[in-house]
């Protein structure tokens, strides 16, 4: 059983920057894809980007396509969220979440383990 654990969220100003990071422990981080999320209040949770196991590829969401980075580090068994050029609808919990039946792909839906997530706000 993996537990993932996000950290990094808090308060910004609309074009500022955060970084999320995800620590996982329980599992080989390294045999999966990982996945970012966000869910607003009052919304349904949306895909932000997924990063396959070796690090080598990734996927990202129009919304946040330019603005955001996602990155691994394996032999911390954690994955980063670097997210720039924040607006104010950007402002929702982030999940993040690993694929251990598909690590080598980048998928939008499916994953296995779920963190409890991160609130980021921004403000105008």
């Amino acid at each position: 059983q993996v537990q993932l654990v996000e950290s990094g969220g808090g308060l910004v100003q609309a074009g500022g920057s955060l970084r999320l990071s995800c620590a996982a422990s329980g599992g080989t981080f390294s045999s999966y894809a990982m996945g970012w999320f966000l869910q607003a209040p009052v919304k349904e949770r949306e895909f932000v980007g997924s990063i396959n196991r070796s690090g080598g590829r990734t996927l990202y969401a129009d919304s946040v396509k330019g603005r955001f980075t996602i990155s691994r580090d394996n032999g911390k068994s954690t994955v980063y969220l670097q997210m720039n050029s924040l607006k104010p609808e950007d402002t929702a919990a982030y999940f993040c979440a690993a694929d251990r039946v598909y690590p080598d792909s980048l998928r939008r839906e499916g994953y296995d383990y779920w963190g409890l997530g991160t609130q980021v706000v921004v403000s105008s």
